[in-house]
């Protein structure tokens, strides 16, 4: 109410939220609540755990660390009340990633290169491997493609999030002219 008296009376705001005049001065001039007070302290703090753990701990583990280093006595609810009006948050650990289970019944893919990685000219032959990077921001994809006879790519595309599962056939260029994958 203190922000708009500027352009509204107070006694009209005060009948717009239901409330006395007299109410509201008595609550303007009363002074913090013990429990309030704490909680500005406490939040000080929090902030400060929250620094130093860079943004990583939630409220189970600042919780721990004002106990365990702190020594206060203090319910991870009220904890993480405090951390959710600061807007502060932890990270999520990744869950356990359960690897590619290999098929023993499959027949392998074909080795058309037969272990040869020689060439005799460009667009003869060519290798390529797909990795991902663990980033904060999710997995990023990199896939890399070499022509076998020049040993090298002279132009890539940046890092994206996602992996491309179908893709036209492009054209890639080393700055002095383009060269077709095809």
């Amino acid at each position: 109410m203190s922000e708009n008296q500027a352009e509204h009376a107070v006694s009209t705001m005060c009948r717009a939220l239901g409330v006395t005049e007299a109410g509201y001065y008595a609550w303007k001039a009363r002074p913090a609540s013990k429990r309030a007070e704490e909680d500005a302290h406490l939040s000080v703090r929090i902030h400060a755990i929250h620094q130093m753990s860079d943004g990583t701990y939630g409220a189970p583990r600042v919780r721990a660390e004002l106990v365990d280093t702190h020594g206060l006595q203090v319910g991870r609810r009220r904890v993480a009340r405090l951390m959710r009006e600061a807007r502060l948050a932890g990270v999520c650990r990744r869950g356990h990633c359960v690897p590619t289970k290999r098929d023993d019944t499959a027949q392998p893919a074909a080795d058309l290169v037969e272990r040869r990685f020689e060439a005799r000219g460009p667009n003869e032959s060519w290798v390529a491997d797909i990795t991902y990077i663990p980033t904060w921001a999710g997995f990023h994809y990199l896939a890399v493609v070499i022509d076998v006879w020049s040993r090298g790519e002279r132009a890539g595309r940046p890092l994206q999030p996602q992996l491309p599962v179908a893709r036209r056939r492009s054209r890639t260029t080393d700055g002095s002219g383009s060269r077709s994958t095809e």
